[in-house]
């Protein structure tokens, strides 16, 4: 179960970690084709989208990276943490569903509860 533990902590950094990257992406994006429509309300418009989206995409993103994180270090709380994460992944079809699924039974093993309860 340490195994399983290590792995649901690093796919929830490596998740994590491609949500902020696609935030970034949506910011240089919406805030690029602003720039590129040469129109000063359009660029102001597309790119205050672009930073709401991308905000919103990287607030979504960090409880992953601590939930990663806490299970790599076996933290007590990281367990209900990934538990809730894992049931809203289980919406993101195919991955998320997998990866939701995987977690979810990891998580509700005995050896992990023991493992994480300290």
């Amino acid at each position: 179960m340490q195994q399983h533990l290590t792995i649901l902590g690093w796919l929830y950094i490596i998740f994590g970690g491609l949500g902020l990257l696609a935030a970034v992406f949506i910011l240089l994006v919406m805030g690029g084709s602003g720039v590129i429509a040469g129109d000063a309300q359009t660029a102001a418009l597309l790119s205050g989208i672009g930073l709401f989206v991308a905000v919103i995409v990287a607030v979504l993103s960090v409880p992953s990276i601590i939930a990663g994180w806490g299970l790599l270090k076996r933290k007590s709380w990281s367990r209900v943490l990934a538990i809730i994460l894992g049931a809203l992944n289980i919406l993101n079809f195919p991955l998320g569903t997998v990866v939701g699924i995987y977690t979810i039974w990891a998580l509700t093993q005995s050896e992990s509860q023991r493992l994480l309860s300290h």
